[in-house]
């Protein structure tokens, strides 16, 4: 064999290699390889009053150097409020979509919403699946429901994403003339910032979405008691009652003026309300008068380094404390913290008090100032009850229980003509209906003399006032 016929040989392979590189770039391409969207969210921030559709659109990217397949899917098919149309045909469900390489197709999506009709949620949620092998990734589809005021966090990063609805020196009112729902993280009071929340108002919050009012802003949640403010999840749906995180907390830095919650409602959140100086313990107070703070899947009130009042407040079925306090000043009269929370092991005892606290970067330790008069601490733990105190002797620690009902297995020295270890007698611990049943050892043994005169229904008091929230009458 001549060299020339090695050389041509030779050339001859490599010619071969070189023209099959394109077929085996094209068979080589990973089956399970993500594709790219041109957004990862599709918003329909129209607010309708009436009947109506809107038509919003995003791309399905194939990066690669050869075409690709794809199966596109709308999650909630054929009775979803949303439909959509892949590259210029209609239908729910698309398989084997071709995509040539380093090209793209469009994914038209339309809503079709009755703001009007009350079993629409307040936020209209689905998603549209795509599939590449065993990749698996969605599109989340997100439009307003009823007829509500939204406010759509667009500031922050991360979990501590906001939208700044009162600023500096402002002041917001908001009104019962629809429902606000709150989405994609909170809604802040600036510092200086003032909201005002009228009776009869109910405020929504989607999942991880929140109050928060920021050092020296200030609220003024005052209902009444026929009209409460609701602070709540904003699933509508039965089904949900027993998710105790539909939405993250309330969220107040203390200032220097006072802070007012009055026939207020809050449920179903991760911690009810979280009350924190950002500083030193300042001269403005939280101010909680007929309250209920329930069904939390962590505490139903979180306070660190700040001052509150409270009477005549439900806390209950918190899977944390109903009340952890730490650093302050703190004058409760006429609770009902009563902690049967079923739905996990719970640990913490229905009130924790100390003179410090980590947020897990540092230790503080500060004086704490308490008083319990005439509440109800209980449930399902045989301590419902904890006091802790810092090493530090020249910190002060005071916790004063006076004609209290509690379960606890120790004599806490601040415990002052207190009923320990007697079952309150509550019409049902399921049912969270803390009345007091006939014959409860609660009944006419409170403190006389406190200033609270009403009950949390806005029942009258005696001259003999019972333990707790709730004032025993004929019903």
């Amino acid at each position: 064999m001549s060299l020339l016929h090695h050389i041509w040989k030779f050339l001859s392979v490599g010619i071969c290699c070189l023209l099959l590189i394109p077929s085996c770039h094209k068979i080589r391409v990973d089956e399970n390889s993500p594709v790219q969207f041109s957004t990862n969210q599709v918003t329909f921030d129209t607010v309708f009053t009436t009947v109506g559709s809107v038509t919003q659109n995003f791309r399905i990217y194939n990066p690669y150097n050869s075409e690709i397949k794809v199966d596109v899917d709308l999650a909630g098919g054929q009775h979803s409020a949303y439909s959509i149309n892949v590259d210029g045909v209609a239908g729910y469900s698309f398989q084997d979509v071709l995509i040539p390489p380093k090209d793209s197709i469009f994914v038209h999506v339309k809503v079709n919403i009755n703001p009007n009709d009350q079993n629409t949620p307040f936020l209209v949620t689905d998603s549209v699946i795509v599939r590449h092998g065993s990749s698996v990734q969605d599109v989340d589809l997100v439009a307003f429901g009823q007829n509500a005021h939204f406010i759509v966090a667009d500031q922050g990063s991360g979990s501590l994403r906001y939208k700044i609805i009162a600023r500096e020196h402002e002041t917001v009112h908001w009104t019962n003339d629809l429902p606000y729902v709150v989405y994609g993280g909170f809604a802040a009071v600036d510092s200086l910032g003032t909201l005002i929340i009228d009776p009869g108002t109910t405020v929504y919050f989607h999942s991880g979405a929140g109050l928060w009012v920021y050092r020296y802003g200030n609220i003024q949640a005052v209902g009444t008691q026929e009209q409460p403010i609701t602070f709540r999840g904003d699933k509508l749906s039965s089904w949900y009652e027993t998710d105790y995180a539909q939405w993250d907390r309330i969220w107040i830095n203390e200032g220097t003026v006072d802070n007012r919650l009055e026939h207020v409602e809050i449920s179903n959140a991760f911690i009810g309300l979280q009350v924190e100086s950002l500083s030193e313990v300042l001269s403005g107070r939280t101010i909680l008068k007929q309250c209920t703070i329930h069904n939390t899947q962590n505490s139903g009130l979180l306070a660190r380094a700040v001052n509150i009042t409270a009477e005549n407040c439900q806390i209950s079925n918190n899977g944390s404390c109903g009340l952890q306090l730490s650093i302050g000043n703190y004058d409760f009269k006429h609770l009902t913290v009563a902690n049967y929370f079923s739905q996990s092991g719970r640990k913490n005892p229905a009130v924790y008090v100390s003179n410090f606290y980590s947020d897990n970067v540092y230790n503080y330790v500060g004086h704490t100032a308490s008083s319990f008069t005439n509440c109800i601490i209980y449930g399902m733990l045989e301590d419902e009850v904890a006091v802790a105190k810092t090493s530090d002797n020249d910190v002060q620690m005071q916790a004063v229980f006076e004609n209290c009902l509690v379960r606890s297995s120790t004599q806490y020295e601040g415990f002052d003509n207190c009923i320990r270890n007697q079952d309150p007698m509550f019409e049902s611990n399921s049912g969270q209906n803390y009345h007091l049943k006939a014959g409860s050892p609660a009944i006419d043994a409170g403190k006389s003399g406190t200033g609270v005169l009403t009950d949390i229904t806005g029942a009258s008091r005696d001259s003999h006032p019972d333990i707790g929230a709730f004032e025993a009458v004929a019903r």
